[in-house]
């Protein structure tokens, strides 16, 4: 009974977090991949799995309260579908240690400018 509490206390707050936009994706594959011990591929692919049933309900809310652009939306979904397929099949190719270290750069680089871009200060 206590080996899926851990990880059902991790997507609950996740989950929250995602809601308010803090990026709780991103917070599930870091615990997945340190805590949890899941490789990089696994920890993204449970992630991905995670991210589509947390679109699905914003997709639900947001349509009952007319805030989708159907057709952008269209648009979005035909470009994304491909690169998403092109990307996985990169993610697979690619070494797992590199794969590891390059989402850490990617967190720095998105960390560091979001912590020293002056619109988001001036916006605060």
């Amino acid at each position: 009974m206590v080996d899926f509490l851990l990880p059902l206390i991790a997507a609950i707050i996740c989950g929250a977090l995602s809601a308010m936009g803090v990026g709780g994706g991103t917070l599930l594959i870091i615990y997945m991949s340190f805590a949890a011990s899941f490789s990089q591929t696994e920890a993204q692919g449970y992630n991905l799995l995670y991210f589509l049933a947390v679109a699905l309900f914003s997709l639900i809310f947001h349509a009952k309260n007319k805030l989708i652009d159907f057709k952008s939306a269209l648009i979005i979904i035909l470009a994304g579908l491909p690169a998403a397929a092109l990307g996985s099949m990169l993610a697979l190719k690619i070494d797992p240690h590199l794969l590891r270290k390059l989402f850490g750069g990617l967190l720095l680089y998105v960390g560091l400018s979001v912590l020293f871009d002056k619109k988001t200060k001036e916006d605060g």
